[in-house]
């Protein structure tokens, strides 16, 4: 569907290009808006939603904690682009969407845990650096989970570099995961080129950025 390619593009497009904060932030939060529009258009999804009860806010997650498959990539997005924008904001808004962010990926996961190179486990490895009164493990395990499922996809790795390894002041680790991405060989894995040469270009970046992030 057109509209969860444009989500995943929106992603692409504020994570790897975008320097502004706030530009950035806008894109993600229409990435994620395009997709929501995409799950609560599907053909599959619909006749869940119209036989769920409550209120809206209760219909609306228990549709998606009983979504079918064909929906997954639509999920996936929605969150993803979600987190991404939720990461700039005021920590009460990161805690007042947990709920959503959370049922949204674990369904993602009942469905397909191996979704877009271990991207429900990489989801939860960054988000639960960002939400207060979680322990740090709990990011680490999902982030090792990612890692061993897919380990020549280079976004598990920066992600853990970027949020847990930083969260937890880890520098050396950091330091070391983001020099082993640099001198990966991308030609490898050719299916996921793209992707891994993006993520080693963030990687420079933040090697680049270390000493700050560090201070």
């Amino acid at each position: 569907m057109l509209s969860v390619l444009y989500s995943q593009i929106s992603f692409t497009k504020a994570y790897f290009f975008e320097n502004d904060t706030k530009v950035q932030d806008s894109i993600f939060f229409l990435g994620s808006q395009s997709s929501k529009r995409a799950v609560a258009a599907h053909e599959d999804f619909i006749p869940i939603y119209n036989s769920s009860k409550g209120d809206s806010a209760f219909r609306l997650l228990s549709s998606i904690a009983d979504a079918p498959l064909s929906t997954v990539p639509g999920l996936y997005w929605w969150a993803v682009n979600l987190a991404m924008y939720l990461n700039n904001q005021p920590v009460l808004e990161r805690i007042k969407y947990r709920e959503l962010l959370e049922v949204i990926m674990h369904r993602v996961i009942s469905l397909d845990p191996g979704f877009y190179f271990g991207g429900p486990y990489r989801f939860f490895g960054s988000l639960y650096t960002r939400i207060p009164g979680i322990e740090l493990s709990q990011a680490k395990t999902y982030f090792d989970q990612a890692i061993t499922a897919h380990p020549e996809y280079l976004g598990n790795k920066v992600l853990m570099a970027q949020y847990y390894f930083q969260k937890a002041g880890k520098r050396e680790e950091f330091h070391n995961i983001l020099e082993s991405i640099i001198k990966a060989d991308l030609n490898k894995y050719p299916e996921i080129m793209a992707d891994n040469f993006f993520y080693q270009e963030k990687a420079k970046t933040l090697l680049k950025n270390e000493p700050v992030l560090f201070e």
